[in-house]
């Protein structure tokens, strides 16, 4: 007789260890909930239907030859969109006014100040040659000298990255490199540099010593650039006032990138005022932008830039160009609406197309900066015409509305799983409560992590995703009930029912969770806010009843109140209609019997 064959061990979870798997989900649910109460985000954040917010009027107006249409709009409302709403579920709504205005309705919990800032940026990024430079504040004496100059001769090679972008050798630096910091917007910004590109902070037309760059470099070719400087923007230099704002701000307005302008920059605290020629490089040509920690150059945070194939091919030639320029002409400034933020010089042609914007920047403020570089540039300028707050007393009855749906429909699901399934139901109760509890803890999180905002149409996805929890309770038990029917006991019943109740399961929720990742990915504002929850609510099913359900009714199976068929078990045998379990009859054959003669 053969040996019986040994089965596999079984993993948490399965017949054999179902404890694991609900210690699994135990801690994960202590987990969340300990997170929850540490980082003090006990409630949800909720959007601006449900709990009020700010609402801001932006209006446009024509912005470097740019004309107020539909078209330039609509893309305008799309940049607005992406930029407030970073992953898609802070729940700010974005949407048109008639044809010149764009609202901005910004939940309560959002950074009010942050999102005006940058809802009504332009962002126009523009690399424009330095025609000359003088002190921008007419109150200081004499002419501004570099705060710092590069001192000592660099003996590294040449050398590059397979990335492209240029590296240096620690023999191929100069022992001091200045920086730059710029406020001229507000906002910490910063230099823009390179390995083969060191800001020399040139704010006088005498040219400073600039570190050699250790970076791949071409021969550098004739300039044909036009340095002239024509007689109308010599007097607007003459008169502009970079200690005043309203100047800085009025200094390019108006101008496009086929102009000679003025414009402003501040290092060391100390205004400087540029002549600038024509745009090199549209910033439109940034293909990606990203805010980084340095440690290995020590520039702290930094933002990177990088150029498409067009911008790479005139980040070439633009270096090329300037390099065989005198200063202050080698340089050119990056302009950004209207500030200089750094006016770096040039010694070599660059074939490299990446740059990295890097100064005083904190963590937050470098983010913004890539977040406004990397959604692009507004193709027209607002003015914030309107500002105003909005009121949650329409919300809070909308959240009463839906709260009492919720348990309304919560109960009814209740009592249908009491009156049909009656001890079973306990099973489905507990799932629920315990997928309640996730959901719950997961949302309060998010709030904090990626900026979720609980809306009412968000309060409808969590409802009808009790259906669908439900729904998978319904589909494992009956398959639970086809097993008993055919005769087997309750723990071979679950054991095999199980199986054929995951396949299921996990089709149907593959549906639910497909649908609600297409409306999300189609759809915006608020809608977006329904699918982002039916989706979580989805994945949370799978969750729970693989981690809870299956597990907890494999423990149960081996109580006798549920084994032997309790009438209020919900297994009761008589009322399945069990069939009797199928007997083997033995048939004995007799030898026939040989009659014999007398």
């Amino acid at each position: 007789m053969a040996a019986p064959k040994k089965g596999r061990r079984p993993s948490p979870g399965s017949q054999g260890y179902p404890g694991r798997a609900l210690a699994v989900i135990l801690i994960a649910l202590v987990a969340l909930t300990g997170g929850m109460f540490l980082s003090g985000n006990t409630t949800p954040r909720l959007g601006i239907d449900l709990a009020g917010g700010v609402s801001i009027t932006l209006t446009a107006k024509n912005n470097q030859g740019g004309a107020v249409t539909k078209s330039n709009m609509n893309t305008a409302v799309d940049i607005i969109n992406r930029r407030v709403n970073g992953l898609g579920v802070s729940e700010a709504e974005v949407q048109t006014q008639g044809s010149k205005n764009i609202i901005v309705n910004i939940p309560k919990g959002t950074n009010a100040d942050q999102a005006e800032q940058q809802v009504g940026t332009t962002a126009q990024l523009a690399f424009r040659q330095v025609l000359t430079a003088a002190n921008g504040d007419p109150k200081a004496a004499g002419t501004p000298t570099p705060s710092a100059s590069p001192t000592g001769t660099p003996t590294g090679s040449p050398s590059s990255t397979p990335s492209g972008k240029a590296s240096s050798t620690p023999t191929g630096k100069a022992s001091s490199t200045p920086t730059t910091t710029a406020t001229g917007t507000g906002t910490p910004q910063g230099r823009a540099v390179t390995d083969a590109l060191k800001s020399n902070v040139n704010k006088a037309p005498t040219p400073t010593p600039t570190a050699t760059p250790s970076a791949p470099a071409t021969t550098p070719s004739t300039g044909t650039a036009d340095v002239s400087i024509p007689a109308d923007l010599q007097a607007k230099l003459d008169k502009l006032d970079c200690t005043d704002p309203k100047q800085r701000t009025a200094a390019g307005e108006g101008a496009k990138a086929t102009d000679k302008v003025v414009a402003c920059g501040q290092q060391d605290k100390t205004w400087i005022k540029y002549a600038l020629g024509p745009t090199l490089i549209d910033g439109k040509r940034v293909s990606g932008a990203s805010a980084n920690f340095d440690s290995q150059q020590g520039n702290g945070w930094v933002v990177n830039l990088n150029f498409d194939s067009k911008g790479a091919s005139q980040f070439t030639k633009v270096t090329g160009d300037l390099a065989s320029q005198s200063a202050p002409n080698n340089q050119f400034a990056i302009d950004l609406d209207g500030n200089v933020v750094s006016a770096p010089s040039v010694s070599y042609a660059l074939t490299g197309g990446s740059a990295q914007i890097s100064g005083s920047f904190t963590q937050k403020s470098a983010e913004d900066l890539a977040n406004v570089l990397k959604y692009g540039s507004l193709p027209l300028a607002f003015n914030i015409s309107d500002k105003t707050t909005v009121s949650a007393a329409l919300g809070g009855e909308q959240l009463r509305g839906g709260l009492i749906a919720g348990a309304v429909g919560l109960a009814l699901v209740v009592l249908y799983m009491l009156a049909y399934y009656r001890g079973l139901s306990m099973v489905a109760v507990a799932s629920l409560l315990v997928s309640a509890a996730l959901t719950y803890t997961i949302m309060c999180l998010l709030g904090e992590a990626i900026g979720f905002a609980l809306n009412l149409p968000a309060v409808c996805g969590a409802i009808v995703a009790i259906g669908i929890t439900a729904d998978s309770f319904i589909v494992f038990f009956e398959r639970i009930r086809d097993e008993l029917r055919e005769g087997r006991s309750l723990q071979p019943a679950v054991a095999r029912g199980w199986p054929r109740a995951r396949r299921t399961i996990l089709v149907s929720d593959f549906v639910s969770f497909l649908a609600a990742a297409v409306l999300f990915v189609v759809t915006v504002g608020k809608v977006q806010g329904f699918a982002f929850t039916l989706g979580l609510t989805t994945v949370l099913d799978v969750v729970v009843v693989f981690l809870f359900t299956k597990p907890l009714m494999t423990i149960l199976a081996r109580r006798p109140f549920f084994a032997r068929g309790h009438k209020w078990s919900g297994l009761d045998p008589k009322a399945l209609g069990v069939k009797a379990p199928l007997r083997r009859s033995v048939r004995h054959n007799r030898p026939a019997t040989e009659t014999k003669e007398a």
